[in-house]
């Protein structure tokens, strides 16, 4: 008889390494110094999803996943110093299945005592004698999932990731959406799905019948056991679910209720079955207690997500409404824009402030279809970035009516931005106003001459598109940015007016610095604007000759990686064909208006314009022509430069001098231009007289005084606006209905 711990020969020959490895029920991977694998046993193949690796290969090829990569190294730097270290990984499988590994980790030592590896031994966490001790790792990195993910969808995928195949066959995920409860997750062991008619489908209301476990866990609101089917009997809540039940042979649930703030959002259910073969197929209390841990941690993440949803529908909305809802039909100009906000850095903790910013865009339809543009971005993200973003979208497109220069418009919204400055107390407890750094660029374009007048308030130039090129429109003055102009420096020495003309077909391509901000890649280093602005021109000059809606989608995706701040554009084509356009000067003479009228007769007869509005574009030529000629013999006289060599003449109390004053009178002109569009024909008439035009109210016994009232009454628009040389009084008549 053989003493206790004698073996037998046969027993002894079969007790060498490589066969007690092969026979063990838990994963042991060696790899070099480099972390290159140089073996692995017959279980770890099973654990990892994978067929045996080739030799060399490295260690991060076992499928663990990239956010724990950096996990990894910290592994074997630490056991090539000679220490151990125990941990857990994220592992996705050859299947798609995800699945945590607890591993522990040793060094492999030389006869000499030398580090020459490393040597890890893992397990599918929670299924071994050691569940208290991987319980509070394993929870810590569902947790990390979790929080990583601020969106309800999302969350719940990752939810079904973590618990389907590792604890579960089936996974369902129910939340209340008013009273009703409502299925928003039905995951299941890979390759099967439930039949139609069984399993309540995703969208689907759930009822539970009163005494069923999950109305039970619902009602009590805590987690519910079924250790055993077999020897517990529930109501089902259908004839083919109960069929189905019976059909896979299921064997245990768990059912925890997602409680959170003292509300119930819904229900998590998890069942096992004869799907699969586990060591196990019953749950026990041990596992009822951490799907219940789970389960709370699952109904933060769920409340958090939907609490982030609800304020980006809330921030998103009120951008979006605060942006032109629909861009007007021009003439001579295509349009197309976009607006994307930043994807949250859930990371950095920053939720809805990174979803919504100041960035913003419009286009103002002004006087004898005359275009205003606008891009312009205010400092910082949220809500209050988007709030001022309005209120200067709205001074600005109230600025745009009164038809002056863009630089005057620039000064003025610039006084706009410091009177809506929030005021702040410094440390003294003294009101100071800080007001809020904006960029802007407002630009004018008139169709007809494909003339471009712009001003710029810090922000960066508009990229042309023309003839298979993309460059920056050439800018000469870029003035400072509304609301950080120096305290006693007038706005109109800061914002200047420069002009361009437009080749036709050119596109112009107007965006904020989200299109070339990004944020850093895997090297740790976001890309420069330069770098960033080269990838988006060479792209855009590929594309220079298409449709300005193939060039704004090219415009989004043309720079890589991910945005770093919410992104307006704005593209618009000139016309490559000339718009009809009639002008010609006259003596401001009463025998002029007939004259003017004729004119106005024959361009719109040409133009096909339809008798009816052709006839009451003529009235009103006559009713604003004769109105100029009638102030013409009342106006003052114009300035005019003296240049007088010598002395200086002595100062005379009058200057008058016979047939002086007829004279000029004489001199006085009006321009009459006509311009054809789509759907409208536009009237300007231009004069020297610096006076605006108003509508007064005639007497009943007055033989004037009616004029503009006839205007105001028939044409859609009219309205003046000053000139370098005087004023241009305009009106707009459809061509099309009224």
């Amino acid at each position: 008889m053989n003493r206790w711990g004698d073996l037998s020969q046969e027993t002894a020959d079969h007790l060498d390494a490589g066969s007690v490895l092969d026979h063990t029920e838990m994963a042991v991977v060696v790899t070099d110094r480099f972390s290159n694998l140089l073996y692995w046993n017959p279980f770890a193949e099973k654990l990892f999803g994978r067929k045996s690796p080739a030799r060399d290969t490295h260690l991060l090829s076992l499928g663990i996943l990239e956010k724990d990569h950096p996990l990894a190294i910290d592994l074997a730097k630490h056991v090539l110093k000679g220490g151990v270290w125990e941990g857990t990984f994220d592992v996705r499988r050859g299947d798609g299945t995800i699945v945590y590994v607890r591993a522990q980790a040793v060094p492999l030592r030389h006869p000499s005592g030398s580090v020459t590896g490393i040597v890890i031994m893992a397990r599918e966490a929670l299924r071994s004698n050691e569940r208290e001790k991987d319980r509070f790792g394993l929870l810590e990195r569902i947790g990390e999932r979790l929080a990583g993910s601020l969106y309800v969808e999302e969350t719940l995928k990752r939810v079904a990731e973590m618990l389907v195949p590792q604890f579960a066959d089936h996974c369902f995920i129910e939340l209340m959406e008013g009273d009703r409860l409502v299925r928003r997750v039905s995951q299941h062991v890979q390759g099967w799905a439930p039949p139609s008619g069984t399993w309540k489908p995703v969208g689907a209301e759930i009822r539970y019948p009163a005494g069923h476990y999950a109305d039970t866990a619902l009602r009590r609101q805590e987690t519910i056991l079924v250790e055993s089917f077999a020897s517990n009997s529930y109501p089902a809540p259908s004839e083919g679910s109960a069929r189905l039940c019976g059909e896979i042979g299921m064997t245990s649930a768990i059912v925890a209720p997602l409680l959170v703030r003292g509300e119930t959002l819904g229900l998590m259910y998890l069942g096992l079955s004869n799907l699969t073969d586990r060591r196990s197929p019953h749950y026990d209390a041990f596992d009822r207690d951490f799907v219940g841990a789970i389960a709370t941690r699952v109904a933060l993440a769920i409340d958090n997500a939907l609490l982030f949803e609800e304020e980006r529908h809330t921030a998103e909305s009120f951008q979006k409404y605060l942006l032109p809802r629909a861009l007007p039909q021009l003439d001579g100009l295509d349009i197309a824009v976009r607006y994307y906000p930043a994807a949250p850095l859930a990371s950095h903790g920053q939720g809805i402030q990174t979803q919504v910013g100041g960035d913003w865009y419009d286009v103002i339809p002004l006087s004898a279809g005359r275009v205003g543009i606008v891009i312009g971005d205010v400092e910082g993200r949220g809500a209050k970035a988007a709030a001022i973003m309005g209120q200067l979208r709205a001074a600005l497109r109230a600025f745009a009516q009164d038809d002056k220069s863009p630089a005057d418009i620039l000064a003025r919204l610039d006084e706009w931005t410091r009177i809506i400055a929030t005021p702040e107390h410094d440390d003294n407890g003294a009101e100071v106003s800080i007001p809020p750094i904006v960029t802007c660029q407002y630009l004018v374009y008139d169709a007809w001459s494909r003339q471009l007048s712009f001003a710029n308030a810090g922000h960066a130039p508009p990229l042309l598109l023309v003839d298979g090129q993309c460059v920056e429109l050439d800018i000469e003055e870029v003035g400072q940015p509304l609301g950080v102009r120096a305290k006693g420096l007038h706005a109109d020495l800061v914002y200047k007016e420069e002009t361009r003309t437009l080749p036709p077909g050119a596109a112009l391509l107007l965006y904020t610095d989200g299109l070339v901000d990004r944020r850093p890649g895997r090297d740790g280093r976001p890309p420069s604007e330069e770098e960033t602005l080269g990838v988006l021109c060479e792209e855009l000059a590929k594309m220079s000759g298409a449709e300005v809606e193939r060039i704004a989608d090219t415009a989004t995706v043309a720079v890589p990686g991910e945005i770093d701040d919410d992104m307006a554009i704005l593209v618009v084509r000139s016309s490559d064909v000339d718009l009809a356009v009639e002008e010609r000067t006259f003596p401001a003479q009463p025998i002029m208006v007939g004259e003017a009228r004729r004119m106005a007769s024959e361009a719109f007869s040409s133009w096909n314009v339809p008798e009816e509005r052709a006839e009451l574009a003529c009235l009103l030529v006559s009713e604003v022509v004769t109105n100029v000629v009638l102030h013409a013999a009342t106006a003052s006289i114009p300035r005019r430069e003296l240049v007088v060599e010598g002395p200086p003449l002595p100062f005379e109390e009058s200057w008058d001098v016979p047939g002086f004053e007829d004279e000029v009178v004489g001199d006085k002109e009006f321009t009459l231009r006509l311009r054809r569009g789509d759907e409208s024909v536009w009237v300007e008439v231009f004069d020297q007289d610096l006076r605006l035009p108003r509508i007064r109210s005639a007497g009943e016994n007055d033989e004037g005084g009616r004029g503009l009232y006839l205007v105001d009454q028939l044409a859609r628009r009219w309205g003046s606006r000053p000139t370098r040389e005087g004023k241009a009084v305009w009106f707009e008549i459809p061509t099309r209905g009224r």
